[in-house]
């Protein structure tokens, strides 16, 4: 069978630049890929921290009449540690800035990442045209939420050279812009309507990609039912529920070299489903780093992620004290809303040796507190799909979940994990309890955990899947 090639844009991958679960996506996914025979490579802006890291960086090609009218050089590398290829768009004044991704130093949005992320796009969309100025040219192009959702739309103005796939990963995010940005982004006035990038008078980049795309995927099964719906649609529900017969809810993988129990680098102790004990020594060591008591019976439980209401930890900070009331421990990796790290802050000053709090993020201590915590909060409002759940089962640390989007799609009540339906403080308390009746029976939660560490989370049946949809896509021309 022909080698299939495939573009697949993002505005960040796993190691080379991250803010989000979106770079670990775009690191595993196309090598993922590319071990089932697809020549997939990645288009990625030129951060700094792109440029200094990739792997044997060369300029291929120079890129004229970008929008705005500028120019951009285009380099080839490969990922560090996949060997994915990669290709860079050197354009230093849109990605070399202080600051972050998509922020200044201050912490707001640059006003011109419309133009930014266009000049990415306009280029993925000139490497699909017969000539492109590579040797290779791809047989489908495959984007990633707003930063990349001009791509497709690019692609149907250019008369559409070759099939698009757009993936959702968080809806929320739509990068809505003032419509007097229309020309400035290069696409025509008649795009701008309910059916194209207008979006309750504004203009919306997500939209852009959900309307023009061939076909629109998502991270879990759940979530892709959930966005063609209020409320979690965000008002895109009704352009989804349209485009219903065109959408793959595609569970996310995880990077099983990465997170492994038995070979964890930054583990103290190596443990298995089998021989459980190095966990022990796993909690005992983090205890001792975060200067947790050392309470051999107490359960520990493990936070990491975004500090955000939408990531419902607002419910956890009104529980806590009940919480410290059972016997439970807690520790907390993560930075976010200013009131919720205040408040994660707060109540570690107020029970020293009982919650440790971290603002900020570890990798090393991610690892850690996955591996030596008993049992890891995840009360997500809503989740698109979420990794940290599938970590922690890897871990043998049973997760307690939301049932919303990925997390009901991964963990099941009271055979690897815990699950509350009703999004509230209450229904996460009795969530909360079933789990300690359970930890008061350790064989049962032995039995668990044995459960959770064999479930199978790597990438290549979501990899599989997405190669079944851009063969049909190929196919049908």
């Amino acid at each position: 069978m022909q080698t299939l090639n495939a573009l697949f844009v993002t505005s960040e991958a796993r190691p080379l630049i991250k803010t989000g679960g979106l770079a670990d996506v775009s690191s595993a996914l196309p090598a993922a890929l590319r071990e089932l025979g697809v020549d997939c490579r990645i288009l990625l802006p030129g951060y700094p921290q792109v440029m200094d890291q990739a792997k044997n960086l060369r300029p291929v090609a120079r890129l004229e009449g970008l929008p705005g009218d500028f120019a951009a050089h285009l380099l080839q590398g490969e990922m560090p540690d996949t060997r994915v290829p990669v290709y860079v768009l050197q354009a230093d004044y849109a990605y070399r800035r202080p600051g972050g991704l998509y922020q200044n130093a201050n912490g707001t949005d640059f006003s011109d990442n419309d133009w930014r992320f266009a000049l990415l796009s306009h280029a993925a969309m000139r490497l699909c045209l017969a000539d492109s100025p590579l040797d290779w040219r791809p047989d489908l192009l495959h984007a990633n939420d707003w930063q990349t959702g001009l791509t497709p739309a690019y692609l149907h103005f250019a008369g559409r050279p070759v099939p698009s796939v757009i993936t959702i990963h968080n809806i929320a995010f739509q990068g809505i812009f003032p419509p007097e940005r229309l020309a400035d982004l290069w696409l025509p006035a008649e795009s701008f309507a309910v059916n194209g990038v207008e979006y309750y008078g504004n203009l919306s980049l997500l939209k852009a990609g959900l309307y023009y795309a061939d076909h629109i995927a998502t991270v879990s099964p759940s979530y892709a039912l959930e966005i063609q719906q209020e409320p979690l649609g965000m008002g895109m529900q009704g352009l989804l529920s349209d485009r219903a017969a065109q959408i793959s809810g595609i569970l996310n993988g995880i990077d099983t070299s990465d997170w492994n129990p038995t070979a964890d680098l930054h583990l103290p102790a190596e443990f298995s489903a089998r021989r459980l004990a190095g966990k022990k020594r796993c909690k005992a060591a983090l205890r001792a780093d975060l200067g947790l008591e050392n309470l051999p019976d107490a359960p520990l439980f493990g936070v990491i992620s975004r500090l955000t209401f939408q990531k419902g930890l607002d419910w956890v900070l009104q529980i806590a004290p009940g919480l410290i009331d059972r016997g439970v421990q807690l520790a907390i990796l993560g930075k976010g809303e200013a009131d919720i790290e205040a408040g994660f802050t707060q109540l570690a000053a107020r029970y020293p040796g009982k919650v440790a709090t971290l603002i900020g993020y570890d990798e090393g201590l991610s690892h850690r507190i996955e591996a030596g915590a008993d049992v890891f909060l995840m009360p997500s409002r809503f989740e698109p799909c979420g990794l940290n759940q599938m970590y922690s089962q890897r871990y043998g640390t049973l997760p307690i979940v939301h049932a919303t989007g990925g997390l009901r799609d991964t963990v099941n009540e009271g055979v690897d994990g815990f699950v509350f339906a009703e999004p509230t403080a209450h229904a996460l308390w009795l969530a909360i309890e079933r789990a300690l009746a359970v930890w008061a029976r350790p064989q049962d939660w032995k039995r668990m955990q044995q459960t959770a560490m064999k479930k199978d989370f790597s990438w290549e049946p979501s990899a599989t899947a997405y190669l079944d949809i851009y063969r049909q896509l190929v196919a049908a021309g």
